[in-house]
């Protein structure tokens, strides 16, 4: 039986909360503290769910963990292919959504992020369920990814990581046999990028050794979120996508970095982020960069502030009419001949960057 009352109270409690900060069509934050996650229209393929799975598709398996270190997971492995000839490299995966959104069991990710276990012969892909902002604001983000690193080490050391048997059980029992956790690559898109930088430096921070066996060989920043408070000139010049707007790129990362920042902060400023780590060991970097991305010259500048300060940083950026993380838009892949072949490319150069680290 419904009670009317409790019934009428929320109703009343609901229509006295305002809207007190909106992204147009991704999120909303009321007056009470509240958030909503919304899809915009066109968007619904990209965010649908894709559940774990653990008969192989395309030659791999999904499997969604709660580790033990307050970090959920989720995890691609290919399917045993008799006994590998040498142990391969793994790679821990930071999803976008400028720090607010998305998760890694959207079809955005899990479509481009299945095959390409498979494809870079990798012992697997762990792809972290970030927490969000502004629930969750940052360094939240950077600590479930560093305590990703912490469950990696768990694994190699042959600790009981899932606490049950099961299909995750042996998923994870399949990627400590064939990993070499010596060879870990850290890889994320557009705000996952900034990602890739800052867990990096928290690693640095911590010393050689700190993770041992585990050891970050790498760092794959795909169209990162950098940005500054005074608009850089591709922002300005270049088109919006469904992906990424001005509005997202000035609401969302202000919602993102701790009260009192703003985009000018070592979280997202390309400068400041590399000064930050001008003294610290910092792995090798790949930076992948779209021509027509309204980040693309504060991720160019990135890349140049940090060669500055003496780290190795490798740009590439892929040329003609394409935007931010353009090679997720699995219709576009599919579709478009420019898309397609940039995609490839993005994923040789990568591959290539991983089987030379």
């Amino acid at each position: 039986m419904v009670n009317l009352a409790t019934t009428t109270v929320a109703a009343q409690a609901s229509s006295n909360r305002t809207v007190v900060e909106e992204v147009t069509g991704w999120l909303r934050i009321f007056s009470d503290g509240t958030v909503e996650r919304l899809t915009p229209p066109g968007a619904e393929p990209f965010t649908a769910i894709v559940p774990p799975y653990t008969e192989p598709r395309g030659g791999v398996t999904v499997h969604d963990i709660t580790t033990d270190r307050c970090v959920d997971v989720r995890l691609y492995v290919p399917e045993p292919a008799g006994a590998p000839s040498r142990r391969r490299p793994v790679l821990v995966h930071f999803h976008g959504g400028g720090f607010c959104v998305s998760r890694p069991s959207w079809a955005l990710y899990h479509n481009f992020y299945a095959p390409l276990t498979a494809e870079l012969k990798v012992a697997g892909i762990v792809s972290v369920y970030l927490p969000l902002a502004p629930e969750h604001r940052l360094p939240a983000a950077v600590d479930a990814g560093h305590d990703t690193l912490l469950w990696l080490r768990d694994v190699a050391c042959g600790h009981n990581v899932v606490g049950a048997d099961g299909p995750s059980a042996a998923a994870v029992e399949r990627l400590r046999k064939a990993a070499d956790f010596s060879r870990v690559f850290l890889i994320g898109d557009s705000s996952g990028g900034n990602l890739v930088h800052l867990v990096a430096a928290r690693a640095g921070e911590d010393g050689v050794g700190a993770l041992h066996p585990v050891r970050l060989a790498g760092g794959v920043l795909l169209h990162p979120g950098f940005a500054r408070e005074k608009k850089s000139r591709s922002e300005i010049e270049n088109p919006p996508s469904l992906f990424l707007n001005q509005e997202m790129v000035d609401k969302m990362l202000l919602l993102a970095v701790p009260l009192g920042d703003n985009k000018d902060s070592i979280y997202t400023n390309p400068e400041l982020a590399a000064v930050a780590v001008a003294h610290m060991a910092m792995p090798p970097l790949l930076l992948m960069v779209a021509e027509k991305d309204l980040l693309h010259d504060p991720q160019v500048d990135y890349g140049k502030d940090m060669v500055l300060h003496g780290k190795e940083v490798e740009t590439k950026v892929s040329r003609g009419a394409l935007a931010h993380v353009f090679y997720l838009n699995f219709f576009a892949v599919e579709s478009d001949h420019l898309t397609a072949k940039r995609t490839k490319e993005l994923i040789h150069t990568v591959k290539n960057f991983i089987d030379h680290h």
